[in-house]
């Protein structure tokens, strides 16, 4: 008998332009064809079902043949011959396809079952013991190597994209591979300045014989090189990834949430997606758009979690183990973005992390540890600190300044809810329109304009990294060149290393006007730019955002102090030495508001915060500002921008910070209903091989409920499809006998309908779930969506007195869910 083709999402959308499947932190491009697919019912457990009530199971198919059981007469079970081949399963078995959610009850269960076995066989001998000890120090081993991989990645990339940024404006001449930086440091010139490095030449320098002052000839040509630069590297960042890895594109943190709650999505973070991830994200960076790449290090971190997974087969072959390791390597993945090991544990534990027990809290400190360790070894940003925005503040916080905070606060959870809405608005437009069919012209187009209109601007044309340190650096006495410390009045001053609580002068007047139209300008664009198909993160343009507009407001609160210096509510703001007000300070503060308004992170951004800038000082200024923005994000619009995509794009998530406020009952939800086919289902010791493989054929169920018979619809257990269809595959290959009219047992004993001198039966308990999670048909909705979440459920099965009444899969939960917020169900395409 041929092989039974298990159909699956994989081969449903085989045709489709597979750079479609998965999108960045954006929506998915789907076309019709492919929404179809992907909506599926073999997608759908619950496909195709209705009411039972004993006499109503699909009778007809269930029979054994009169001539069968007439003819034959019974035989023992002293014969009979396990197709799972002993105490081995078949291979594959307790897998999982592809777009499917995984049971997390059944594989915590295997993983006990393996160790218990594992800590009986301690006993027989002391290699025994050394497999045990082994296995026991496997996580830690696996984390390890993730630290490693991930540090190392990541001081890679940080180089590569510090490189490739200064080649859009020069070269070192002796030796090309070094940035601005490096090549002055080599000559040992400053770099205050094109200039003033004699080893570091500018284009307009290497194309053309130009006065070292700036005429109109080497403006031009510098920018041209500089936009021209720019579409190199996007041209490049697109077409490795349209080729080589769609999954590479976006941030990926929408995609790692979803696959830690269990859901299974093949190939997105496979070694093709880490490596075109890693050279692309230094590519979309150096091409000036307006990106990060601290979100994408989670995704390439997280791939480096999934592949060292397999060379462990405690994690490997368990998705719901290899989900700790993926817990741990995206709390690496923040550690080596920011250089902040704990801000990355508690990132992982809040924001991604479905399932995070207390070992996988341990393992995610020590990959994280081990991840910074590794990149302040490599010490790719070439100073003695591991973090990004290192900062020396010497002026205290005042109780008067909670008022600026707090309205920092409010305009970054303002800001957050407008991107929100808009960038999500634009990114379904592009899912419905034709824009969507052309992603790399897109990408292209987006590119130009922000390179045209980002080089006039000094604060737009330099990298984003750069912009956040600068704004969040308080002027010293080596500032005299910058715009924002240019101060008339400096007689107030009592030391010389402190240039604020003065006058603005010119400069300062000059710089506002510019921030205010970076402001503008940074904040559109990144509604456009987030969602195109690069590697693109959120967090450090939303951060570049929030620091303008910290600055903006420190800069006021710092001249109306010091034109107020004696009014009550300054008089305890200048301190003795003439410093009122650190506008940097506001920056920082700033920065964390707009990052905690899109993201609506709280706890693990302040961290995160602290660590990222050292200003440990000020974790009561930064708790007040994220409340503030969470709060009043969350008036406008409940979700953050990675919730607000995972929605988008349809994944089966149940997100456990939400409430289920509605009076439904599980007879309200379950399938099947009234106007459907009957209920699916198999009797435990009445269908034959002939039987199931009809079944499989002409139902695309993931499983089917086993039952003691037609007539009496108790339940027995429940069976996955792909477990059903390896494990007769296997009985037909390995068992000698076995035909279509062999009978299937999912009983323990059997004293009927083994007939002598018929096929041999085919014994399939070992594949039943015996202990499926049950609910009655009057549990409240309430109760079913805690066990979802808490229980991380595939399925539940409605019985009535033990009977079987239906079957309530979580793609069901969530349509229910969108109903009840009159929202579309249809937009659940996975399971």
């Amino acid at each position: 008998m041929a092989e039974m083709e298990m159909p699956s999402i994989s081969s449903v959308s085989s045709g489709l332009d597979t750079a479609a499947l998965v999108s960045e932190d954006g929506p998915h491009d789907v076309s019709t064809g492919r929404g179809h697919a992907l909506d599926s019912p073999d997608m759908d457990v619950q496909a195709h079902v209705t009411s039972i009530d004993g006499a109503h199971v699909n009778a007809g198919r269930n029979k054994m043949t009169s001539r069968h059981r007439g003819q034959w007469s019974v035989r023992g079970s002293t014969n009979l011959l396990d197709s799972s081949g002993g105490d081995d399963l078949p291979p594959g078995v307790g897998q999982y396809d592809d777009f499917h959610t995984i049971d997390w009850q059944r594989d915590i269960t295997r993983d006990r079952l393996r160790h218990r076995n594992i800590e009986k066989k301690k006993q027989e001998g002391f290699l025994d013991k050394i497999k045990g000890a082994y296995d026991a120090g496997s996580g830690w081993l696996c984390v390890f190597l993730v630290g490693i991989a991930a540090g190392t990645f990541a001081g890679i990339i940080d180089i590569g994209t510090t490189w490739m940024s200064d080649l859009r404006n020069g070269i070192c001449l002796e030796e090309f591979w070094f940035n601005r930086e490096q090549c002055c440091w080599a000559a040992n010139s400053s770099t205050d300045g094109d200039e003033a490095c004699d080893r570091w030449r500018t284009w307009a320098e290497l194309f053309g014989d130009f006065a070292p002052n700036y005429n109109p000839g080497v403006y031009i040509l510098t920018y041209i090189m500089y936009v021209i630069w720019s579409m190199v590297f996007a041209t490049l960042a697109v077409m490795l990834v349209r080729v080589f890895a769609p999954y590479a594109c976006g941030s990926g943190i929408p995609e790692i949430k979803t696959i830690l709650s269990g859901f299974i999505i093949r190939g997105y973070l496979g070694k093709w997606t880490l490596i075109i991830k890693s050279v692309c994200m230094m590519l979309a960076v150096s091409a000036g758009l307006s990106l990060g790449k601290e979100g994408p290090l989670v995704h390439v971190a997280s791939c480096c979690g999934n592949i060292f997974s397999y060379m462990f087969p405690k994690y490997g072959k368990n998705e719901a183990k290899k989900r700790e390791i993926l817990s741990a390597a995206s709390a690496a993945g923040v550690s080596v973005a920011f250089g902040a090991p704990i801000g990355g544990v508690l990132f992982s534990l809040e924001e991604v992390s479905y399932y995070f027990p207390l070992k996988t809290l341990w393992r995610s400190f020590f990959c994280a540890l081990v991840a910074a360790f590794v990149l302040r070894s490599i010490n790719p940003f070439g100073n003695d600190h591991l973090v990004m925005f290192y900062v020396e503040y010497n002026t205290p916080w005042h109780i008067v300044e909670l008022i600026p905070f707090i309205l920092i606060g409010a305009l970054g959870g303002l800001f957050g809810a407008l991107f929100v809405k808009a960038n999500v608005w634009w990114c379904r437009k592009r899912k419905t329109t034709k824009l969507g069919q052309w992603p790399i012209t897109e990408v292209l187009v987006v590119t130009l304009v922000t390179a045209v209109f980002a080089f006039p601007n000094k604060y737009t044309r330099m990298n984003t990294s750069e912009l956040i340190r600068m704004l969040v650096q308080q002027c010293g006495v080596e500032d005299f060149n910058n715009d924002l410390c240019d101060y008339t009045d400096q007689s107030v001053l009592n030391v010389s290393d402190n240039l604020g609580g003065a006058v603005a002068g010119a400069g300062i007047t000059r710089a506002l006007w510019m921030l205010a139209l970076a402001l503008v300008f940074k904040a559109i664009i990144t509604i456009f730019t987030f969602g195109i198909k690069v590697p693109a993160g959120l967090f450090i343009p939303s951060m570049a955002v929030g620091a303008i507009m910290g600055r903006i407001i420190g800069i006021g609160m710092e001249q109306l102090a010091v034109r107020w210096r004696d009014a009550p509510i300054f008089s305890d703001l200048c301190t003795v030495n003439g410093q009122c007000v650190n506008p940097a300070m506001y920056a920082m503060i700033g920065a964390a508001a707009a990052l905690g308004g899109v993201t609506r992170m709280t706890v693990s951004l302040v961290v995160i915060m602290f660590e990222l800038t050292g200003g440990l000082q000020y974790i009561v200024p930064l708790m007040v500002t994220v409340m503030t923005s969470k709060w009043v994000g969350d008036a406008f619009i409940k979700q953050g921008i990675y919730d607000a995509h995972i929605q988008l794009n349809g994944y089966p998530f149940l997100d456990s910070k939400l409430e289920f406020e509605h009076t439904t009952i599980a007879a309200d939800v379950m399938r099947p209903r009234r106007s459907d086919p009957p209920l699916s289902v198999i009797t435990q010791d009445t269908f034959t091989v002939d039987d199931v493989e009809t079944l499989l054929r002409e139902c695309d169920h993931n499983g089917f409920p086993v039952v003691v018979s037609n007539e009496s619809p108790y339940l027995v257990g429940f069976v996955n499809r792909k477990d059903l269809t390896l494990a007769i595959n296997n009985a037909i290959n390995t068992q000698d006998g076995v035909v279509a009219a062999s009978v299937v047992y999912f009983t323990q004993h059997y004293t009927e309908n083994v007939v002598v001198g018929g096929p041999p039966p085919v014994k399939l308990r070992k594949i039943l779930d015996l202990a499926p999670i049950t609910i009655t048909d009057q549990t409240p909705m309430e109760t079913v969506v805690d066990m979802y979440r808490k229980l991380g459920l595939r399925q539940t099965l409605v019985t009535h007195n033990g009977k079987l009444l239906g079957i309530i899969t979580k793609k069901d939960v969530l349509r229910h869910i969108l109903q009840l917020e009159n929202q579309d169900p249809a937009s659940i395409l996975f399971n």
